[in-house]
Parts: structure tokens; sequence; C-alpha cells
């Protein structure tokens, strides 16, 4: 089983497109494990059913932590690109978080700040390794940005949760951003 091939189809089914696989989220995010699985094996791309333990193992085994399985349901826990907006958990963040970006994208983000783009959410890693990662996935040396998020929440932003590495928000004024490096 190619369980990274399975985690993209997933990650792409409950993150971008759902209608594709005639899901329907919820106001959470979350779809019926049923249903999905029932998505997944309609043309038999794997080779064999994909099954819950399949489903339970890219979960519980991702370094990312893009999904989480709550009773008998499924959703992608960051990244949603669909119109739908998905419904977060506020929460109260580290003093700092971190963001990676291009060397393009920094004069922009210093003048207007951090928004979502073709995202629901700014996504902010709790670390400066998660954000170098994250940052070279469009520059090989990226730019990594120190948002003091202390002082953000205490003016009002809301951060939400995204899973262990990952930290959400609606927008992040350059004010409250400096960069590291």
């Amino acid at each position: 089983m190619d369980y990274i091939k399975l985690s993209k189809e997933v990650s792409y089914a409950l993150r971008h497109a759902p209608w594709e696989y005639e899901l329907e989220l919820d106001s959470e995010g979350f779809v019926p494990v049923t249903q999905l699985l029932q998505a997944l094996n309609e043309n038999n791309r794997y080779g064999r059913p994909i099954t819950v333990s399949d489903l339970e193992h890219i979960t519980r085994c991702s370094d990312k932590k893009r999904h989480e399985i709550v009773g008998d349901k499924i959703r992608a826990l960051y990244g949603h690109s669909i119109p739908m907006h998905i419904s977060k958990e506020p929460v109260t963040p580290p003093d700092v978080l971190y963001h990676g970006t291009t060397h393009k994208a920094l004069g922009a983000i210093m003048n207007d700040g951090l928004k979502p783009m073709g995202r629901q959410y700014v996504h902010l890693s709790v670390d400066t390794d998660t954000a170098v990662q994250v940052g070279k996935r469009r520059d090989d040396e990226p730019v990594i940005l120190c948002i003091d998020a202390a002082k953000a929440c205490a003016d009002g932003i809301v951060f939400y949760k995204g899973n262990d590495k990952v930290v959400l928000a609606d927008y992040v004024s350059h004010k409250y951003i400096d960069i590291l490096k």
C-alpha cells in the first residue's frame, strides 16, 4: 500500500475538492468514514480496497498530522481551500509563532500582513524547523518570520487549533511580524 499516495488523495478530497468525491463536509470539515471509503474504493486505484485501518494508519503515522478521525468521522485538520468556511476551535497560542515564506512575498507581507491567500486560514508554525520546512516548498532559502502571537492575541487576533505544529489565524497584521532570518 502506498500510504503517501493515499494520504495525499485524502488531503485533496477533504481540503480542496470534496465534490469530486461526492463528499459533503459538515461545518467542522468532517465526513463519515464510510462515505470517504466508498469514494476512495470506487475505481480500485490502490489494487485492494482501502479500509478503516488504512485511514487510521495515515492519520497515526503522518509526521504532519494532516487528518483526524473522531468516532465514525474523518477530517483534514488544516489547509482547506474550499469555498465553505470550516469552523475551528479558538486557542491561546504560544507567545511566539513562525512563518516560512519566499523572498518574493516578503515585501507584501511586511506591508499588508499575513493573509490566507488561497486557503481559509493563515498557517503559522510553532517552531522554526517547521517554518523552514514549509518555506522550502516555495523557496530554497526561505525567509523565516517571527510573529508576536502573545501581543496579537492580547490585541484581539483570534488563533485556532491546527495540529501540534500548526496554529491558524484569519489574518496577522504586519505590526506583529519581524524577520527572524
